[in-house]
């Protein structure tokens, strides 16, 4: 795994056909990414630039993004500077990890406006600059570096744009094999040191001698990662022994490394994925990695490589974050529900005997005229046993032979109303539970917008406080998005993602003749087919869904019931997204994720 120069090397020649392109919309969906809406010969298509710490990268997407109702300062000032712009060039300084996008717009007054957006690809420290060319000045930035956190690079609104350290390694596509031999051969100069945000903690020196063959191409060419400096080592041939000299290995690391940046040169290389067979570990690259076994996947684009790769884990981890609280009450309240359950079965396991009590009060009922009063215990024949077996029963030696009896009689009827009472409570308690694993269920596979709800949900039935200090106002009519995906029929079919969408959806916006999907007896999301009339494509692809949707994704064979949404109802009082429905069928799915991937999906 690394996006590396030459990875965005291959992204730059790609993304030359957006040059050109005129820039419609400027959303912001998270604190860390843009998405720029273009159009760009003759195609509608959607630049990400990224700047998560932990996944940042830039390349073109067709998934859809949800955007916040109130835009923020950084988006309103992009769509301000950049709507309507022309784009004008694209381009890498040198290979490093940067990309600057050229923009031309006509301002308010109608004079012609240049600025250029500038993506830093550099992990933790990365950043998107909207940035005066002219003046290099900042505009601003999505993410503030202040002299407090560094004094070498100021990213501050007026602020004049410094570039990243220069890290004085060659550029690998002019190199010739001479000077290639003596640079792989020769320590490089010592440079002097600079207060750099981003470099890394100083380590030990490292004798030039005391090097690998991969960590010399690394210091040496900008650019390499480890990655792509393993596969040059890797495919010398015959291998590198420590029986050559310094001068004769380098000299077999030319063929490869020529072929490689002779490849990337001319093309975008190979774009590829590889999942490595002992560790599942994958890892991305233009070229392809022939020292790693795994299976490989390749790409046209390196757009489609990256988003394959990094799908919704930038989204993922942020909405882990985001519920790690949800997660550890909910997770809470369903081990004390558990517990409640556990000791409501022993009381009804208690009360089962109630039985027992009523006969022992018949028996003393009818043998009356044998107690005397003062008697611990007396033989009676049990009539109820088909045997006419003699049973003891114990007295208390102060009652009379009649309040005996009464004393069973009222043990019997305790006991019975108890036994009412604990049937009722356990059936609240496993409802509880059924919620509360929805709820997980939800969680698990929620993005942002979806978090709200839940929330708000949690806050509406009491489980949690409204900590927020200013007063709640809900919205009149609010109605929530729900994801939309269209059948290779070309039928819609909605997926409810939480409680919220799954009361709406079912409830209020389905049509009676419409058809309904659910995992049986497994929490899930509510699925509609939202037409009369389908084929078996689309109710497959619509099974699929409900059971990729469910807590049940991982496994195989997923039972999931069908019916028409006339027959599915929400009883009296119930949770919410708790419904009852009959005249079902039921279809048997193994959850496909690269197949749902291939169904077109829109926020609506």
């Amino acid at each position: 795994m690394s996006l590396d120069g030459l990875v965005v090397h291959s992204l730059v020649q790609e993304l030359q056909a957006c040059v050109g392109g005129r820039i419609n919309k400027v959303h912001m969906p998270s604190g860390n990414d843009i998405i720029l809406q273009l159009r760009a010969q003759g195609s509608n298509l959607k630049l990400l630039l990224s700047a998560n710490p932990t996944y940042p990268r830039v390349h073109l997407t067709e998934k859809s993004y949800s955007n916040p109702l109130d835009a923020p300062m950084f988006c309103m000032l992009l769509r301000k500077h950049c709507e309507s712009g022309i784009i004008e060039s694209i381009t890498q300084p040198g290979l490093e990890r940067v990309i600057h996008i050229g923009l031309r717009q006509r301002d308010e007054l109608g004079d012609v406006s240049i600025k250029t957006i500038i993506i830093e690809i550099m992990g933790r420290h990365s950043n998107i600059i909207l940035l005066d060319p002219s003046t290099d000045t900042i505009i601003d930035g999505i993410h503030h570096v202040t002299p407090a956190i560094s004094s070498y690079r100021i990213i501050m609104p007026g602020s004049r744009y410094t570039a990243p350290p220069e890290q004085h390694k060659e550029q690998p596509f002019h190199i010739e094999r001479d000077s290639f031999i003596e640079l792989m051969t020769q320590a490089p100069p010592v440079q002097p040191e600079q207060d750099d945000p981003f470099k890394a903690p100083a380590k030990p020196a490292q004798l030039w001698d005391d090097l690998t063959w991969e960590q010399r191409l690394v210091a040496r060419f900008s650019g390499f990662s480890p990655l792509i400096a393993k596969e040059i080592v890797y495919r010398t041939q015959p291998k590198i022994t420590v029986a050559h000299t310094p001068v004769e290995s380098a000299s077999r690391l030319w063929e490869p490394f020529f072929s490689i940046i002779n490849q990337l040169r001319s093309d975008i290389g190979a774009p590829n994925i590889c999942e490595q067979e002992e560790t599942g570990k994958a890892y991305f690259s233009v070229i392809k990695l022939t020292h790693l076994q795994g299976e490989i996947q390749y790409y046209d684009t390196v757009s489609q490589c990256l988003e394959a790769f990094y799908g919704d884990k930038a989204e993922r981890d942020t909405v882990k974050q985001r519920v790690s609280d949800l997660l550890k009450f909910l997770q809470n309240e369903r081990n004390k529900n558990a517990k409640k359950l556990e000791k409501l079965q022993e009381t009804l396991n208690e009360a089962q005997d109630s039985d027992k009590l009523r006969i022992l009060g018949d028996l003393l009922t009818a043998s009356m005229h044998q107690i005397q009063k003062g008697t611990s215990a007396i033989e009676v024949i049990n009539y109820y046993d088909e045997e006419q077996r003699m049973i003891t029963i114990p007295l208390d030696p102060l009652l009379t032979p009649s309040e005996n009896a009464q004393r069973y009689f009222k043990k019997y009827t305790k006991s019975k109303n108890s036994l009412i009472a604990v049937k009722v409570q356990m059936e609240q308690t496993h409802e509880e539970i059924l919620y509360l694993d929805s709820l997980l269920q939800q969680l698990g596979t929620a993005s942002l917008s979806d978090i709200a709800e839940i929330r708000e949900e949690l806050i509406e039935q009491g489980y949690i406080r409204d900590r927020s200090k200013k007063t709640r106002k809900k919205k009149q009519n609010q109605r929530p998005l729900l994801s939309c995906f269209t059948s290779s029929e070309g039928i819609p079919i909605y997926v409810g993602k939480n409680n919220t969408q799954n009361e709406y959806l079912t409830n209020r916006l389905a049509q009676s003749a419409d058809t309904w999907l659910h995992t049986k007896d497994i929490p899930g999301s509510h699925v509609v087919i939202r037409s009369v009339q389908f084929g078996d494509a689309t109710l497959h692809e619509a099974a699929q869904l409900a059971a990729y949707f469910s807590q049940a994704k991982a496994s195989s064979q997923v039972p999931v019931d069908y019916t028409m949404i006339k027959h599915v109802r929400k009883p009296s009082g119930a949770k919410p997204g708790f419904v009852i429905y009959d005249h079902q069928k039921t279809l048997f799915i193994t959850p496909d994720a690269d197949g749902i991937k291939q169904l077109p999906v829109s926020i609506k």
